[in-house]
């Protein structure tokens, strides 16, 4: 002790001995949720294992062990949107907007989904407070009347947002969907035109659904595409946690946030819904 304090050592450093640590089977599970999820990065799959494994441990050495095994989250090419000519036009609501509470804002837009036959279209209407997918319907076709049955589906089953965004594509500026925007006094509310980033949470969602759902799935019929997409919005929706809301599920911060403001009896009726589903 007179030596590492004439020395000016701390006597930790003189007598401290490195213990091997076996991170084999935390290996084993990190490369699992991975491969479940190919876009998690170390920070996600650190709130993985706390949440669903019960495991306490550090995002370094989540990210030291992703590195060893030679894995990241998988990040897409940016991919802007062709311009289109509007029958109508409306001005963008949200910049500046504070959303705190679900069927604030929706949004929806319509994603291409290439097949060897063919090309099929998904449009999927998210709330924005809580990321939640409220609805999607998947065509062989842009004509409006699908896209526009998703959207009564939602209202029947949610209830009207106060403001709804969408981009200028000709779906969304028909008549027959205006109308049944304004038929239930929705604010209607449009990105500018070539402005991806102003509907930025469909964009992210397109990002995770076709790059960890659709993609790793290998789909080539429609039948195949119908599965993988109801699989992955199940998954979603209920299971996988979102950074937004400190790690909770998207559907989960959406009932809280309902029946908060319009009772149990929401919750009740989506959770029966929901067992009907599965049956």
């Amino acid at each position: 002790m007179r030596q590492c304090s004439l020395l000016g050592v701390a006597r930790s450093v003189v007598y401290y001995k490195a213990h091997p640590r076996d991170d084999s089977e935390l290996c084993c599970l990190v490369h699992k949720l991975w491969g479940e999820d190919q876009s998690l990065g170390y920070r996600m799959i650190t709130h993985y294992l706390r949440e669903y494994h019960g495991i306490v441990v550090n995002h370094k050495r989540v990210r030291r062990i992703m590195t060893k095994l030679k894995i990241m989250g998988i990040i897409p090419k940016r991919n802007l949107s062709k311009n289109k000519k509007p029958e109508y036009k409306y001005p963008y609501l949200l910049r500046n907007l504070l959303v705190e509470r679900a069927n604030l804002v929706w949004v929806t837009d319509i994603t291409y989904l290439k097949l060897p036959h063919g090309t099929m279209y998904l449009l999927a209407i998210i709330d924005v407070y809580s990321r939640a997918i409220l609805g999607y319907t998947i065509s062989h076709s842009l004509e409006v009347d699908d896209y526009l049955e998703c959207l009564r589906r939602c209202i029947a089953r949610y209830g009207a947002p106060a403001i709804f965004n969408t981009d200028q594509g000709v779906q969304f500026t028909s008549h027959a969907w205006i109308n049944e925007l304004k038929k239930h006094k929705i604010q209607i509310s449009m990105d500018g035109k070539g402005r991806w980033a102003d509907n930025i949470w469909i964009e992210r969602f397109w990002r995770t659904i076709k790059y960890c759902g659709i993609f790793m799935d290998g789909v080539e019929t429609v039948k195949e595409l119908r599965n993988s997409v109801k699989r992955f919005i199940g998954y979603y929706n209920e299971k996988r946690l979102h950074s937004s809301h400190d790690y909770q599920t998207p559907m989960k911060v959406y009932l809280e946030s309902v029946t908060e403001n319009s009772g149990t009896m929401f919750q009740y009726i989506y959770q029966r819904d929901v067992e009907q589903l599965a049956a």
